[in-house]
């Protein structure tokens, strides 16, 4: 007896998912999203208002988009994902459905419910398509790992949401987390 084979989607099939479906295609598979929490949601509130109010005052060139944001790393392959936050630099990669090539930064805010889609799965996918910067943000455990690309791989930092964090992509970006968290209203 055969197994049924595996579906394998394509970049048509995630364009024609439901608009109140997140969703993101990676490898021949979709992944569903389930709704963020509002813990998620204060930190990437707060961290796309800094990196915004950041490009802002130095009349910057770069982009930064909060999810869902349509990302499609390399124009040859169907995976298309919605980072938590999407920062790209060169203007030439935006389309009018997202993005099309490596962002310079991406963020990803870990989901409790599946924190190996950004650890593994999505880390190696960053990895390979040439994203710069990677940051992945874990609530529970109050951590930040900072993937820094050099020379072909990512170099990797851990912080806590104590310290201060420099942003590779710009020399006078820090990221305080202490002062970012201490915005956040506690769990009511």
């Amino acid at each position: 007896m055969s197994l049924p084979k595996e579906q394998i989607y394509t970049e048509d099939d995630y364009w024609n998912l439901p608009e109140d479906i997140r969703a993101e295609l990676i490898d021949g598979k979709i992944y569903y999203m389930s709704a963020p929490s509002r813990m998620h949601q204060e930190i990437l509130s707060s961290l796309f208002t800094e990196i915004k109010l950041h490009i802002r005052s130095k009349g910057g060139s770069c982009r930064v988009y909060p999810a869902p944001f349509a990302v499609k790393l390399r124009e040859n392959k169907d995976d298309t994902v919605e980072p938590d936050i999407t920062v790209i630099c060169d203007r030439s990669k935006l389309t009018d459905k997202g993005c099309t090539g490596a962002p310079d930064w991406i963020v990803e805010i870990v989901s409790p419910s599946n924190p190996g889609h950004d650890y593994v799965r999505k880390l190696n996918l960053y990895a390979d398509a040439g994203v710069r910067e990677y940051w992945i943000i874990d609530p529970a455990e109050e951590s930040v790992l900072v993937y820094i690309r050099e020379h072909e791989r990512f170099h990797v930092a851990t912080y806590t949401f104590k310290d201060k964090i420099t942003v590779d992509i710009y020399d006078d970006l820090i990221i305080d987390f202490a002062e970012l968290m201490a915005e956040i209203p506690g769990e009511d």
